[in-house]
């Protein structure tokens, strides 16, 4: 079988705007999004033999293919990157008609994702893969197995778990909680470096300029602003008498 994992290479460290394009800075150094490295790593344990392939699909910038390597050195298969600078700038909507397009020149029986970016946290992209797949979805996977052509989910609710069984090909979100992501060895990185690596644009998906980038999107941001500044405060500095100077302060706003 074959087993696709969407991943996506997300800034590293403080997060910034750009004014002028009103889009998330993505020029600094980025990193495999943690939450799609579970994803990777309970694609590898799911991969039982030789007969399974594990092959690693994203979107984004030429810089993107560092995040697909480190998945490589993991130990998954096979890579294939979507770049285009006509895809700049694309929402949920068009990112998610992206991928899916990605997935069905794969045809794999499951497609797993981590269940959110750290550089959005919309945790929603996966839903909407599923639905141009039209493929059943479960997301919060703490715990996944196959068996005879089908899936058993535990997924994490506010109240315990569910157990969710679903015919293949299906999409899932998995949780950070299903595994620990296991680091990429010497040998793991030499040997990513010898393994195909496909590098698809918007011709080749046989996606339309103006269905990707902000064209494509239904979303647009109309401005940028700082948040309001805060009104009068008083900074209390702790030399022993913390406690009363903040008794005095509410005292004074007739809190206490």
């Amino acid at each position: 079988m074959r087993i696709a994992v969407c991943v996506k290479h997300v800034p590293e460290g403080h997060l910034r705007l750009d004014p002028g394009s009103k889009r998330l800075d993505r020029s600094g150094e980025g990193a495999l999004n943690h939450f799609d490295a579970n994803a990777v790593e309970e694609a590898l344990r799911l991969k039982a033999d030789s007969d399974t392939e594990v092959v690693v699909v994203s979107l984004g910038p030429p810089s993107a293919a560092d995040s697909l390597r480190k998945a490589l050195a993991m130990g998954a298969d096979r890579a294939v990157l979507v770049t285009d600078d006509a895809a700049a700038g694309s929402d949920l909507v068009a990112t998610s008609r992206l991928l899916a397009k990605a997935i069905e020149r794969e045809s794999a029986e499951l497609v797993l994702f981590g269940q959110q970016a750290s550089d959005a946290d919309g945790a929603v992209l996966w839903a909407a893969v599923a639905e141009r797949l039209q493929r059943p979805v479960v997301s919060q996977a703490a715990e996944l197995t196959l068996h005879n052509g089908s899936l058993r989910v535990k997924r994490q609710t506010e109240f315990g778990y569910d157990v969710i069984e679903s015919p293949l090909p299906a999409v899932v979100a998995v949780s950070d909680a299903i595994n620990e992501p296991r680091y990429p060895s010497l040998k793991g990185i030499m040997g990513a470096k010898k393994k195909q690596f496909d590098t698809l644009t918007l011709g080749d998906l046989g996606v339309d300029p103006g269905e990707a980038g902000e064209s494509g999107s239904r979303t647009e941001v109309l401005a940028l602003a700082s948040p309001p500044a805060r009104g009068d405060a008083a900074k209390i500095e702790d030399d022993g008498n913390a406690a009363q100077a903040i008794l005095d302060f509410l005292a004074e706003k007739r809190l206490v």
